[in-house]
């Protein structure tokens, strides 16, 4: 028979969750182990914690880690240039009633602030007097990274070809319905945004938009197919930077925005980012972080909760030392339970419930031999107590 620790090549996730150890630092696991593209196991007590992140106290206010580009002042218009030099446009982008306007002949106006994967929040607002028609009336748009357009545009009873309406990705996807406000009426636009990932001329990631348009689902993870733009399609491997400038476009109409913030997304996995599904090289170079993380913390401990922290960190990557010593903690404690009296033996009954039901994950998961001396040693003592019904 293999030891145990021979055959570990993730260690008994469930061991130290059961054992009901007053140490809070020792990880608590239900679920599947680690595997190949997943470096945490399900339900892992070592996965990080979400950041707290508190939620606006008015409606479509900006929460606490939201970077706000436009607030309705005239400082926060120093968040923002105008793309055309000053020899090249009629005119510059005002504040007016505490929105940010659009001056026709100013041109696009673009954000200092550069980002890329977000979640964005604007507000826009068409002239209240209707002036022209389709494409004529209304018409500005938000551009993402300056490539990826959202239209904007006054298309209340107002029909125009349908990739170019409120909410479209411009040239690329009509949005599902049309939730426009009437004419003269604020409306909100929020937007998930992942933008393409392409490498050596090969599309890892295509990008993708979600937009909602006065809470209405218009895009959903839409494909950006590269961007798209008037009259054309864009190359689907167009490289897209990390970092790009919000855009907002002079049409010749004097829209108005106002509260535009942004957060930043997680990176995806493909992006250097280590919540999801990895690739096996990602997965393993995390597991053996988490695994070296885990023995520090085991460093600090003594006795039985050091030996479950160094075998907890087994299930992440292997170390010839924390199995040696996982190894003789499980001998020694056999061997302890063999020579207690009945009535000393009671007092270890949690002990060797819970150790029974990790050895018997263990094997489970095939991290030890099914006929692994100390778990049928364990099983059958745990059913002669009485402390378990023997399997039928």
């Amino acid at each position: 028979m293999k030891s145990l620790l021979q055959k570990y090549r993730w260690m008994l996730s469930a061991l130290a969750a059961i054992f009901c150890l007053a140490n809070a630092s020792t990880a608590a696991f239900y679920g599947d182990p680690p595997d190949t593209h997943n470096p945490w196991a399900v339900h892992d007590n070592n996965r990080p914690q979400p950041p707290r992140v508190e939620p606006a106290t008015i409606p479509n206010g900006a929460p606490s880690d939201a970077v706000v580009l436009f607030d309705g002042t005239e400082a926060s218009l120093e968040n923002w240039f105008h793309v055309n030099p000053v020899d090249k446009r009629k005119g510059d982008w005002i504040v007016k009633d505490g929105a940010l306007q659009c001056v026709p002949g100013a041109g696009y106006i673009a954000s200092i602030e550069e980002f890329g994967d977000c979640q964005l929040h604007v507000e826009w607002l068409a002239p209240s007097e209707i002036k022209g028609n389709g494409q004529g009336r209304g018409n500005s748009g938000v551009f993402l990274m300056g490539m990826v357009e959202v239209q904007v545009l006054d298309n209340y009873q107002n029909p125009t070809y349908s990739d170019g309406t409120a909410g479209a990705v411009y040239g690329v996807m009509p949005p599902a319905a049309n939730s426009l406000r009437g004419p003269g009426e604020w409306q909100s636009y929020d937007i998930i945004f992942r933008r393409p990932i392409v490498r050596d001329s090969v599309v890892i990631d295509e990008g993708s938009i979600t937009v909602l348009v006065n809470g209405v689902v218009v895009q959903d993870s839409t494909p950006l197919e590269g961007g798209g733009g008037w009259k054309k399609r864009q190359s689907l491997n167009r490289v897209f930077p990390e970092k790009g400038s919000l855009r907002l476009q002079d049409h010749g109409n004097p829209v108005r925005y106002r509260n535009i913030w942004y957060r930043p997304l997680r990176p995806r996995p493909v992006d250097g980012g280590t919540d999801g599904r990895l690739s096996k090289e990602a997965s393993l170079v995390k597991r053996a972080e988490i695994a070296s993380e885990i023995r520090l913390d085991a460093a600090t401990l003594v006795g039985l909760h050091k030996a479950l922290r160094l075998l907890e960190s087994l299930q992440y990557a292997e170390d010839e030392t924390a199995r040696a010593q996982a190894d003789t903690w499980i001998t020694e404690y056999v061997v302890k339970l063999k020579s207690l009296s009945p009535k000393q033996l009671e007092t270890e009954k949690d002990s060797v419930i819970s150790l029974d039901r990790s050895l018997q994950y263990m094997s489970r998961y095939e991290l030890i031999d099914s006929d692994y001396a100390a778990s049928t040693y364990l099983s059958d003592l745990a059913i002669e107590q009485a402390w378990k019904k023997a399997p039928k």
